[in-house]
């Protein structure tokens, strides 16, 4: 499916980094119709607000990158609100999406939706095979109900609604706030604040074995870009780098990348989530994608953002 550099494309969380990382993309390849809506402008939990601003705008295509997100910790502490926030956000928008003719719409969700134990690397097919990581369990949940929510869609009304499984990211714009980040940013920060405390010793959540993948935002935009114009399953599909390293071994990178030059410390008492978490991406490089930024590149690059945007 061609897109339009004039066609109306409706980005919802455009301000997140996700969001945010699809509207430099696009806007450097040219497209100029982009409908972005802070939450002060338009709250997407709030149905008929949502509803008055499809109908009005009619947005062609729709990327759904707006969630409530956190870490294991923010997960832990706030089931209720990671199920309901994401639940009314996406059902609101697909429905006025397809009520509005939306002629395409792309549906971010997370590498979380797979079982704890899930083969590795994950397949796609991997879906609802077994138990979810319960860490964070109820994003989870979230994230499959809107999947099938697409896929209902497009089986009862021929809607092209599409499914894109992301892993772990990274880069601009990432949530930096220990109390609900991920792990490399909370990880970017932290050895920031001992390098510059002068601190010796750098404390970090659980063993350090489990093994993570981490792909830069800005290839995942380059992904949804072409999945826009050259996918059009409705069966989920993943994007990330095919590689992964074990979250010590993520520390010592970071650590480097900050200059900080202290002792990592490793609290066994917190936990470390699923074991391992690496996708199978021969689905998406069979359409011609494949990753162009390097880990360490990408946390120096994320690292001078975070330098000139928010640290203290």
């Amino acid at each position: 499916m061609q897109l339009k550099k004039s066609e109306k494309i409706f980005v919802a969380g455009h301000r997140g980094m996700v969001g945010s990382a699809l509207v430099r993309r696009l806007e450097a390849q040219g497209f100029t119709n982009l409908l972005t809506r802070d939450r002060s402008q338009l709250d997407l939990g709030d149905e008929s607000a949502v509803a008055r601003f499809f109908a009005h705008e009619t947005p062609g295509i729709v990327v759904v990158a707006a969630a409530k997100v956190g870490g294991i910790k923010a997960n832990h502490d706030y089931p209720v609100e990671f199920l309901l926030d994401n639940l009314r956000i996406q059902n609101n928008v697909l429905r006025s999406a397809y009520q509005t003719g939306a002629r395409k719409l792309l549906f971010l969700g997370s590498s979380c939706i797979y079982p704890k134990f899930a083969p590795q690397p994950i397949p796609e097919t991997a879906l609802l095979s077994g138990p979810l990581e319960p860490t964070n369990e109820a994003y989870a949940i979230a994230k499959i109900a809107g999947i099938k929510l697409c896929q209902a869609y497009a089986r009862e009304y021929g809607a092209n609604f599409i499914s894109v499984m992301p892993t772990n990211l990274y880069g601009p714009n990432d949530n930096f706030d220990l109390e609900t980040s991920h792990v490399l940013a909370a990880l970017l920060r932290k050895a920031h604040e001992a390098k510059t405390c002068n601190v010796k010793k750098l404390i970090v959540w659980g063993t350090g074995k489990p093994r993570r993948e981490f792909l830069h935002v800005d290839d995942l935009a380059a992904a949804c870009l072409l999945l826009l114009e050259k996918y059009d399953s409705p069966e989920i599909i993943n994007v990330g780098c095919g590689e992964d390293i074990t979250v010590r071994e993520l520390a010592e990178l970071v650590c480097h990348v900050v200059g900080f030059g202290g002792e990592l410390v490793w609290d066994s008492t917190k936990p470390d989530g699923t074991p391992r978490k690496l996708l199978d991406v021969a689905r998406i490089r069979a359409l011609g994608w494949q990753p162009t930024i390097p880990l360490p590149k990408g946390i120096e690059q994320t690292y001078e953002w975070f330098l000139a945007n928010r640290a203290q």
